[in-house]
C-alpha cells in the first residue's frame, strides 16, 4: 500500500544493521513509501506482470535455491529482475552472494543488503516498522500516558487541567508519552498508535511551575515513546445542568482516522481526585474489552432494563434513588 508518507533507506539499513554488499552514491536519497514487501518467486519465473520495484525485495533460500538451479540460465534471469530497478534487495540468511548479483547490482545502480535473519522473522519486524513509519497520521492537543498498560489519551479545554492529572499519574508510577501535542498514527485498520513530536517529547508545562523535563525529574521508567491507543477521556468543567452518565453500560465511541476508540467524559469538580478515577476507567476498559461490564452485570441481577438509545441516561437514576 502506497503512503503520502516517506521513510529514508539508509534508516531501515541502520534499524536493521544490514550489511552492505553494495551500495550506489545515491543512497542517502532513496526513500520509501510502502510496506508491502516483495519475495520475487514468480518475477524469477519470468512473470512480471503488477511487479511493482517500489517495494523492498527479499530474497530467501527459497528463491535463490531456485536461481542456482537454472545454472547457465541464472545471469539471465537475474538481469532481468536487476533491470527492472527494484529500490533495495535484501538476501536473507546469510547467504553467500553470487558474484553475479553484485555486478548486475553495480550495472543497474541497485542496493544490495544482506542480513543474517531468518526470511519470515526479517520479513515481520520490517513490515512492523514500515508500517509505523508510514501510518496516516494526525496531531491533537492533549496528554497520551499509559496507565496499567492502556493508552488513554485525555482530551479538554485548556487550562482544565490535563497535564496535572499526567503529572500524578507519573507520581503514581505510570507513564508520560506525550503533552500538548499527541501524534497518532492508524497503523492498521482497527489500531492506533500515539507517539510525541521528537522536538517535545518528555516535555510538560505546568501552569505556574513551567516547563519540565519528565524524563530528567522521574527517570526512564516515566516515559515511553509510544503506545497503542485504547481509550480516550474527555476532561470537561462540570455543568450542574448536566446529566452526566452514571451506570456506563452503554459504550460510547469517538472516531480517529476512521477508528472507533472508546470514549467517557469526566467532570472536572474541586475535590475529585482525578488521577485515581483515571486509573479505575482505564482498568474499566479493560475489562469490557475482556467482555466484562460491571454496569450491564448489575442490571442483569437487578432485572433492571436497558434504555432504548433515544431515551435519557438520567432516567436509570431512578431505579437506584440516584435523583431524589
Amino acid at each position: 500500500m502506497a503512503s503520502n508518507y516517506s521513510v529514508k533507506l539508509e534508516k531501515i539499513i541502520r534499524e536493521f544493521n544490514l550489511e552492505e554488499i553494495w551500495a550506489p552514491d545515491n543512497l542517502e536519497e532513496i526513500k520509501i513509501n510502502t510496506n508491502e514487501l516483495n519475495r520475487p518467486g514468480l518475477q524469477f519465473a519470468g512473470f512480471y506482470e503488477l511487479f511493482d520495484p517500489s517495494r523492498i525485495q527479499i530474497i530467501g533460500k527459497t528463491e535463490y535455491t531456485y536461481l542456482k538451479s537454472l545454472g547457465a540460465v541464472m545471469y539471465k534471469t537475474v538481469e532481468e529482475f536487476f533491470s527492472h530497478r527494484p529500490a533495495i534487495t535484501i538476501i536473507t540468511w546469510n547467504l553467500t552472494v553470487d558474484k553475479n548479483f553484485v555486478e548486475l547490482a553495480k550495472k543497474y545502480n541497485v542496493p544490495l543488503y544482506r542480513t543474517s535473519e531468518a526470511t519470515s522473522e526479517f520479513m515481520s519486524g520490517l513490515t512492523q516498522t514500515l508500517s509505523i513509519a508510514l501510518a496516516k497520521r494526525i496531531t491533537r492537543h492533549g496528554v497520551f500516558v499509559e496507565v496499567y498498560g492502556e493508552g488513554v489519551l485525555l482530551y479538554g479545554e485548556s487550562g482544565v487541567g490535563k497535564s496535572e492529572v499526567a503529572m500524578e499519574l507519573i507520581k503514581r508510577g505510570h507513564r508520560l508519552i506525550a503533552d500538548d501535542a499527541v501524534e497518532i498514527r492508524r497503523v492498521s485498520k482497527r489500531t492506533l498508535v500515539g507517539t510525541s513530536p521528537e522536538n517535545i517529547r518528555h516535555f510538560m508545562e505546568l501552569r505556574g511551575v513551567g516547563i519540565i523535563n519528565a524524563m530528567n525529574l522521574f527517570g526512564m521508567g516515566a516515559v515511553k515513546k509510544s503506545e497503542k491507543l485504547d481509550m480516550v477521556i474527555n476532561l470537561e468543567p462540570w455543568d450542574n445542568n448536566k446529566v452526566y452518565d452514571r451506570m456506563g453500560a452503554r459504550d460510547v465511541y469517538t472516531q480517529i482516522l476512521d477508528v472507533e476508540v472508546p470514549l467517557i467524559t469526566i467532570p472536572v469538580q474541586p475535590g475529585r481526585n482525578l488521577a485515581v478515577i483515571v486509573e479505575v476507567a482505564a482498568m474499566n476498559n479493560r475489562q469490557k474489552r475482556m467482555g466484562n461490564n460491571a454496569a450491564i452485570e448489575l442490571m442483569e441481577r437487578l432485572s433492571i432494563p436497558m434504555l432504548e438509545d433515544d431515551e435519557d441516561i438520567g432516567e436509570w437514576d431512578s431505579y437506584f434513588g440516584l435523583d431524589e
